[in-house]
């Protein structure tokens, strides 16, 4: 058994679990955060990407003693309101990317740590990072046009006001 503090979507976590028990499932049965989903249990197919202190982690084959003290987001700590949709988010919506929906979670964090680190990706550029995320119903164009589109959501939305106003004139 492992005592371990960290933080899921900015909400301290004290737990006490087994060790080696992977990060899914402490996410999924302990703190009741099911948008995470399991696919293949071999962090092979991206279904279970959240984030680790902004990095990109595959949740069903993370020891989740490896997350003593660190940060962990996840799909439901996306959107920054209750009513409000990250760029990412809301861009998979307008492109209407998701067919059966399964792997949508693992797809929307892989591209959201893709676009914190590159604004303004090629195709190429998603191609490589989404890689190691399966859909099983064969969505890639339209998750790599999602993408695209939320870039540029991400600079409208996280504009400053002052900029923006230049912008309009």
């Amino acid at each position: 058994m492992a005592a371990l503090n960290f933080t899921v979507n900015g909400r301290a976590q004290a737990l006490t679990v087994d060790s080696g028990t992977p990060l899914l499932w402490v996410l999924r049965e302990q703190l009741a955060m099911t948008g995470t989903k399991f696919g293949c249990g071999m962090g092979l197919c991206g279904a279970c990407t959240v984030h680790v202190d902004g990095n990109p982690v595959r949740s069903c084959s993370y020891p989740v003693e490896l997350v003593e003290g660190k940060n962990i987001k996840t799909i439901e700590g996306l959107a920054t309101a209750e009513d409000a949709l990250h760029p990412v988010q809301q861009a998979w919506l307008e492109m209407s990317v998701p067919q059966c929906g399964y792997c949508q979670s693992g797809q929307i964090m892989s591209a959201v740590a893709l676009l914190e680190s590159n604004k303004t990706p090629s195709d190429d550029d998603i191609n490589a990072a989404m890689a190691g995320n399966i859909c099983r119903c064969g969505t890639y164009p339209r998750i790599r046009k999602a993408i695209h589109r939320a870039a540029e959501l991400a600079v409208q939305h996280y504009q400053p006001a002052d900029t923006a106003t230049e912008a309009q004139s």
